[in-house]
């Protein structure tokens, strides 16, 4: 997870840790380094069946896979470590688990901001688990309004479907690993046009924090950040002014 040509302390800056949606990898967040114009250390998790771990067997369970990757992303964040976690979708869940973990660690996470998620108790529906092949992926981009350009390549998509489809059938099942609030503050974004998630629904995330919660919207659907990673940052700088 370390940039290249960086030290591995990194109490000098705060850590902007992201975790990937279903089916990405660490490389989606790499052009948010340049963005973050050192306004952070952007670091993403890496989970297997992608990139640098692609013949590792994913995940399908998301608490399982928050507790498996909890050495590698305290080992990531160092010690003393100031940091906010992003995710989107399936990664706002994961990344919900994680500071969970995090706080139970002693690790000071200053801001959750989730992306394109209802609540993390409001049940997921089964709609792209248990398809297949060309099924599967017409409802998957169905529901998530993007495709790849990978999965154009029959080479590549054989590479990336094992991923999604364990992605997805976790996120669709997910349930959380416990009831209680986490007591960090939580951003909720998404994109006004999300055919997934209602502006209701992304305000769920309320009751996930005994902390501060707010809410942001952007021109978009559920894929809204492809086109709007620099925004995104900017009201993650704004959040993380108004908690000093």
């Amino acid at each position: 997870m370390t940039e290249p040509g960086t030290s591995t302390d990194h109490r000098d800056r705060t850590t902007l840790l992201c975790v990937p949606f279903a089916g990405a990898g660490p490389s989606f967040f790499h052009p948010w380094r340049e963005l973050a114009a050192g306004r952070w250390r952007v670091s993403a998790v890496e989970l297997p069946g992608r990139e640098k771990r692609l013949l590792e067997e994913p995940y399908r369970n998301v608490v399982e896979a928050a507790k498996a990757e909890i050495d590698n992303v305290v080992a990531d964040l160092g010690e003393g470590a100031r940091t906010v976690l992003f995710g989107h979708s399936l990664g706002a869940v994961l990344a919900y688990e994680l500071v969970h973990l995090l706080t139970q660690r002693g690790v000071h996470v200053e801001r959750l901001v989730v992306s394109g998620s209802p609540g993390p108790w409001t049940q997921r529906e089964r709609r792209a688990a248990g398809l297949s092949g060309d099924e599967f992926l017409a409802r998957v981009e169905e529901f998530a309004g993007f495709r790849h350009e990978a999965l154009d390549h029959p080479e590549m998509r054989e590479l990336i479907l094992p991923a999604l489809h364990a992605d997805c059938t976790m996120h669709e099942a997910y349930v959380p690993s416990t009831d209680e609030p986490v007591s960090v503050p939580i951003c909720s974004l998404r994109g006004d046009h999300d055919g997934l998630v209602t502006a209701e629904e992304a305000q769920q995330w309320r009751d996930a924090t005994t902390a501060g919660f707010t809410h942001a919207e952007f021109p978009g659907d559920h894929m809204y950040l492809v086109d709007h990673g620099r925004e995104v940052l900017d009201v993650i700088e704004a959040e993380s002014a108004r908690g000093r």
